[in-house]
This record gives structure tokens, C-alpha cells and sequence, in this order.
């Protein structure tokens, strides 16, 4: 039962876990910097370290969306997307740029979810 929720809503959990992270990203260092919420480490890691559960989440959501029938395409990209989210999400710290390159990637599981979406009920519509 609760696998067919997951397969049933996995892009509605994509996109929501994409977003969230970017909206993640955003914030954090406005935080960081003005506030001394995060002046506690173990506050502070634990903030951060929600990066790897954006991650989870976000193979969980490809996963399952790719798991029944969508286009090739789609399952690529999907993949793709994921598979650079995760490495620009690991690497930020070393150079600025992959931090960019996680935002866009983070873009681009949104509007590949989108489109499965969209391609899911154009197929169940006819």
C-alpha cells in the first residue's frame, strides 16, 4: 500500500524535495552569517547536513518514477539530473561553482518531473 503512494505521487516527492533544497540552499548562509541561531555546531551541522536528506529523498523520488513505464528520455534525464545534484551537492565545499551547478540541477529534477507529470496524464486522459 505504501508503495503505491510512492509510485503514484514519486514526481509530486521529487519536485517538493527539489525545491525545498533550493530554498535550503538559499537560506543557510543568510543564517549562518546573520544569526546566532547557528552559533551552536551541533545546530549547525545538523542544518547542513540536511544536504544528504535532499539527496535521499531525491533518489527515492527518481526511483520510483522511473520504475513503471515513462519515455526514455524521461528516465534519463531524471537520472541525470540526480546523478549531478548528488556530486555538485558532495563537492560545494570545494569549489563555488558546484554549488551553481546543484541549483541547476535542482532546476532540471523539477521540470523533468514536470513534464513526466504532464506526460502521465496526457497518456491516462485518452
Amino acid at each position: 500500500m505504501k508503495l503505491d503512494v510512492l509510485n503514484k505521487r514519486a514526481d509530486y516527492i521529487g519536485i517538493s524535495g527539489s525545491v525545498l533544497c533550493i530554498i535550503h540552499c538559499l537560506i543557510t548562509p543568510v543564517l549562518l552569517v546573520s544569526s546566532s541561531f547557528l552559533a551552536n555546531d551541533t545546530v549547525r551541522v545538523g542544518f547542513l547536513s540536511l544536504d544528504y536528506l535532499f539527496i535521499g529523498v531525491n533518489i527515492l523520488a527518481v526511483y520510483f518514477a522511473t520504475r513503471h513505464f515513462t519515455t526514455p528520455a524521461i528516465k534519463i534525464g531524471l537520472w541525470f539530473f540526480l546523478s549531478v545534484f548528488a556530486v555538485a551537492i558532495l563537492l560545494e565545499d570545494v569549489n563555488e561553482s558546484f554549488e551553481y551547478l546543484g541549483y541547476a540541477a535542482s532546476l532540471g529534477l523539477v521540470t523533468t518531473h514536470l513534464v513526466n507529470i504532464r506526460l502521465h496524464r496526457l497518456r491516462h486522459s485518452h
